[in-house]
């Protein structure tokens, strides 16, 4: 459908109020609000992500992008709820106790909802306890941790180790990221998958709860 397409194309491009304007007449059309998800929103933010991937686009472009996907999202979510559309999984994700820096997790939790899934944003400077009490309120299946200060990354093991010290493991994934953190660190801190962009991260969370 030609504006399904058309709010692909300003997401990709950018265009915020371009692409709130064309999702709301998509919705006035009686066109679902999943449909305009699915074909409008994640369609160009799939296509955003592969040319950032590629290193075709950088950062800004994405912020950009991210921002589109925002103003169309407000005004379809009070529309996801009332048709029960159904997600792809429940996550709760934020950066870890002692770092304040959230652009990149922000960036990550509108990846994420554009491509279906429930996210809970616990913000910055989160503390363990509240990673693993929130997950479990919201019955979240998947912990998301970002650090952008070294000083902070050994936070994210203690919030695996208070997983399994409450006989979690298993029923809650971690997933971890940002700027510092490697697949090697992933793995010294057991932590179930490691992330290195939104794009990847959509991709371990699509296999965390694949397996879960």
């Amino acid at each position: 459908m030609e504006i399904l397409k058309d709010i692909a194309a300003a997401l990709r491009e950018g265009q915020s109020e371009r692409c709130a304007e064309l999702c709301a007449a998509a919705l006035e059309a009686e066109i679902p609000a999943g449909r305009v998800l699915d074909e409008g929103l994640i369609a160009g933010m799939n296509v955003v992500g592969e040319r950032f991937r590629e290193h075709e686009i950088f950062l800004p472009h994405v912020l950009l992008a991210a921002k589109a996907m925002v103003a169309g999202l407000a005004l379809l979510e009070p529309r996801l709820e009332s048709e029960s559309a159904p997600r792809a999984g429940r996550a709760v994700i934020g950066t870890v106790q002692g770092d304040l820096h959230d652009i990149g997790k922000n960036l990550v939790a509108v990846m994420l909802r554009g491509a279906g899934f429930e996210v809970l944003d616990l913000g910055s400077d989160v503390a363990p306890a509240t990673f693993v009490d929130e997950a479990l309120r919201h019955e979240a299946r998947v912990i998301g941790m970002s650090a952008l200060l070294t000083t902070t990354m050994p936070v994210m093991g203690q919030v695996i180790g208070l997983i399994r010290e409450r006989g979690l493991e298993g029923r809650i994934k971690t997933l971890v990221g940002g700027a510092p953190v490697d697949e090697d660190f992933a793995r010294e801190i057991g932590a179930d998958a490691y992330a290195f962009d939104g794009v990847s991260a959509v991709e371990r969370l699509r296999e965390l709860l694949e397996d879960s």
